[in-house]
């Protein structure tokens, strides 16, 4: 059994609005579209497919990406960062990527831009057992949490202790990657993980048969960007309109599988040996979905942005030291690709 919150009616009302107006066409798809022909785009995604990308599968085999012109092949990536710099040197047309990471690259000089952030509030959690006698964040005093050093969870988790009131001493941090941080809290040795709580936490309880239990940022009030689309420079300023029908596109796709969670998640199974099983999926899918507005976007189509949060991620970043000063969101973001059905 895998613990969740339900907290699904206002994104699945936004979506349902989408899919309503989409039908009358947004406006947006591009002379190719129009005309019954794609063009090829490719997709690289922040992982290896997890539940949270089933919505590019869907829109694929749905026939979305198509109905605005582009032919989608979406590839697997190997974090964030690395996605960030292939499309920053052209290797894909457009990423799939962890804010932070988009935002620390531009800053060293990578020619990438956000089209839209799609997940505005954080999935970064500390991930327990629900059986493990920690219930609150000031049960973490005296216990061991596995980290990845660098990482946007990890590098916030002091501002997420400062806001629950635990000191940073008083919480040992043990340093493992991705699968090592999995590993060690299935084997006991460490008494939870920081990480991404709709990715690793349904992949734990699934291999474990235990419940997880989720102490999440946000419910703290502390809240940043993570994953959404990003296009390189010279595509932004030379092809707007494929830009904006991946934008579109991407919205719409989202929608649908907010509508139909099954159904989305069946398009993944079997698209990539390392996909966790279908159930996986599906949780993971579905913890997803709470994650794709903030108050700001409650009632708009998936991806659309609102400055506000922008300011709050910048802001965010740069206290945590992932950022060197806060710039203007304009420097990381071009505002001018949000989702047109929904206006």
């Amino acid at each position: 059994m895998i613990v969740t919150r339900p907290r699904l009616t206002a994104v699945a009302a936004a979506a349902a609005a989408m899919l309503a107006l989409a039908g009358c066409g947004s406006g947006a798809e591009n002379t190719a579209a129009t005309a019954g022909s794609t063009a090829p785009a490719t997709l690289m995604l922040n992982w290896y497919p997890y539940g949270e990308h089933a919505p590019f599968y869907y829109g694929v085999q749905e026939g979305i990406f198509a109905k605005h012109g582009i032919d989608l092949q979406v590839d697997a990536g190997q974090g964030s960062t690395k996605t960030a710099q292939a499309v920053g040197s052209s290797k894909v047309d457009f990423g799939w990527a962890d804010a932070p990471a988009v935002l620390s690259n531009i800053d060293k000089g990578v020619d990438i831009k956000s089209a839209g952030v799609f997940l505005q509030t954080t999935p970064s959690a500390v991930q327990v057992f629900a059986d493990s006698g920690i219930e609150t964040p000031q049960d973490l005093s005296g216990r061991t949490i596995a980290v990845s050093a660098g990482d946007a969870p990890t590098t916030t988790f002091p501002i997420y202790l400062e806001k629950v009131g635990v000191a940073e001493d008083q919480v040992t941090q043990q340093s493992l990657d991705a699968a090592g941080k999995m590993a060690a809290m299935l084997a006991g040795r460490v008494d939870g993980l920081i990480g991404f709580s709709h990715d690793q936490g349904p992949t734990v309880a699934d291999k474990s048969g235990r419940d997880v239990h989720y102490l999440r940022y946000s419910d703290a009030g502390l809240n940043f960007y993570s994953n959404g689309l990003i296009a390189n420079t010279a595509t932004i300023e030379g092809d707007p309109e494929l830009v904006q029908s991946m934008v579109d596109a991407t919205s719409e796709a989202f929608a649908a599988a907010v509508a139909d969670p099954d159904a989305a998640v069946e398009a993944m199974v079997g698209k990539d040996p390392q996909m966790p099983p279908r159930e996986v999926l599906l949780e993971q899918w579905k913890q997803t979905i709470p994650l794709l507005s903030t108050p700001a976007t409650t009632d708009q189509a998936p991806g659309f942005n609102a400055p506000e949060d922008w300011t709050t991620t910048v802001t965010t970043l740069t206290e945590a030291g992932l950022l060197e000063s806060a710039r203007d969101p304009g420097v990381y973001w071009d505002a001018s690709f949000a989702p047109k059905a929904e206006q």
